[in-house]
């Protein structure tokens, strides 16, 4: 079982690794701000990779990398970790996080066109089905799990929703651009190449945003500055490094749909920390998810 599927072992241990950042990074954005917290997430990521390169490679940096490693590595960062979270977060801002959680749980879907036509990856028929029960599964959750501000809500600016599906697309892309320009490149020094490219696009955005004196004062907020370590610990080092892991020994869209568990697993800390309550319809549509994610492991 290990050596069969170390690919969505890998997945599995990505979306348990983001479900952790998703709570840290929620108490990092209230007292720093999302674009700081996500800018600071990928210098503390490139920093503890240089350590983690230097242990287990010899090299602080990627500079074994070849030129094809480079220049899609760094557009899969820039479209992922640049382009397509500030879709993400900018779409927080004007539908809530529940409707943007929502369209983010087609990512599955959309990573498997994009990788049948970039990749040429098919599915067999049971993964198929194992998508499209995880795929349901979450969206029973999501929708069912409503958020304050969102509560009596009804309709929803186009913006808003483009700016959701902005993100999804970003993600989806990101992980076959990823598995494209990775090959068999060590993943966590890929990692770090997309990190470095993301940061990157940051720095370019703050410039025309104007935003540098509000992301350089973030840093005297040491609780902030310490959610959003904790995070980057589990999200940009482990998390992304496990994610590109994962669809180099599988199909994209496989990797995909089970990181799409996240709104399943972050039900339980949220009922015991947060004292959330859980209801029949989360119950049955986690394992509707659990079970079509089950599927998976079974090719």
């Amino acid at each position: 079982m290990l050596t069969t599927h170390t690919g969505e072992l890998a997945a599995l241990a990505t979306a348990l690794c983001w479900t952790v950042t998703v709570m840290v990074f929620e108490e990092a954005g209230k007292k720093i701000g999302s674009l700081a917290v996500n800018f600071y997430r990928l210098i503390i990521g490139c920093l503890l990779l240089s350590v983690f390169g230097l242990i287990y490679r010899g090299m602080p940096l990627p500079t074994d990398a070849t030129l094809h490693n480079w220049i899609w590595l760094s557009i899969s960062g820039v479209i992922g970790l640049t382009i397509g979270d500030l879709c993400l977060f900018k779409a927080f801002i004007i539908v809530g996080a529940r409707v943007s959680v929502l369209v983010m749980a087609f990512v599955p879907v959309i990573s498997a066109i994009i990788s049948w036509f970039i990749l040429g990856e098919t599915l067999q028929w049971l993964d198929k089905l194992g998508m499209v029960l995880t795929v349901c599964g979450v969206v029973m959750v999501v929708l069912n799990r409503r958020t304050y501000e969102n509560r009596r809500r009804t309709r929803y600016p186009a913006s808003g929703l483009l700016l959701a599906f902005g993100g999804a697309v970003g993600q989806a892309v990101g992980l076959v651009f990823s598995k494209y320009g990775m090959g068999d490149y060590d993943a966590f020094a890929a990692n770090h190449i997309r990190l470095i490219a993301g940061i990157i696009g940051f720095s370019v955005l703050f410039v025309f945003l104007r935003w540098w004196p509000r992301v350089i004062a973030a840093i005297t907020n040491v609780k902030g500055m310490a959610y959003t370590s904790i995070g980057a610990f589990f999200g940009p080092f482990v998390g992304v490094s496990l994610s590109l892991l994962a669809v180099q020994l599988t199909e994209v869209g496989v990797v995909a749909t089970i990181i799409a568990l996240i709104p399943i697993f972050i039900i339980p800390p949220a009922v015991i920390l947060k004292k959330e309550p859980i209801t029949m319809r989360d119950v049955m549509g986690a394992l509707i998810a659990v079970s079509g994610s089950a599927l998976l492991f079974l090719n």
